[in-house]
């Protein structure tokens, strides 16, 4: 994949916190160095999901060349979001982190280090470790941010669980199809 595939003039970066609250990953996102190193990678607008989140971050219409920044909280659907986006930013949640996988968009996801017990932590790091996104902290983005190549990332396809489900099935004594 390449760095923001999207060739047109608007180069989105959709950030996602799901249905929680992920301050730290809002706050994050919108420090200057994180914004600056968009900007300097060519990325024109960032729209933050921002949940059930307590902080609003400041809006900025970009027309001083800056970084464009907006949010919304909650939407009934982001694939399209997802779509529209050169690079997404996702919480750690498999539903997103699939989501935006299945479109092939490139992705750097961030781990919520406040949740107990989490398994969300093992996903991200095992489907970095294959090189189909990048896994950041809330503090590491910035630093995420410079190392990555999107060239680098391999896309991911979606296995096909049909044939542990005969297996299930037949255990089951459910009749082959």
């Amino acid at each position: 994949m390449k760095d923001g595939e999207n060739d047109d003039a608007k180069r989105l970066v959709f950030v996602t916190v799901g249905t929680t609250s992920f301050d730290a990953l809002v706050n994050a996102v919108v420090s200057d160095n994180v914004k600056e190193e968009l900007h300097k990678r060519g990325y024109t607008h960032l729209l933050i999901q921002m949940g059930r989140g307590i902080y609003s971050p400041p809006k900025c219409d970009g027309v001083d060349g800056s970084l464009a920044v907006d949010y919304f909280t909650f939407s009934s659907s982001i694939a399209d979001y997802i779509q529209s986006a050169s690079l997404v930013i996702s919480h750690a949640g498999s539903g997103s982190i699939f989501e935006t996988l299945k479109l092939g968009k490139p992705l750097i996801v961030v781990v919520n280090e406040d949740l107990m017990d989490n398994h969300q932590c093992e996903l991200a790091e095992e489907l970095e470790e294959r090189k189909h996104l990048y896994c950041a902290r809330p503090h590491t983005l910035h630093q995420t941010l410079t190392k990555m190549g999107l060239e680098s990332l391999v896309r991911y396809t979606p296995g096909d669980g049909t044939p542990v489900a005969r297996i299930i099935d037949r255990f089951l004594g459910f009749p082959d199809d």
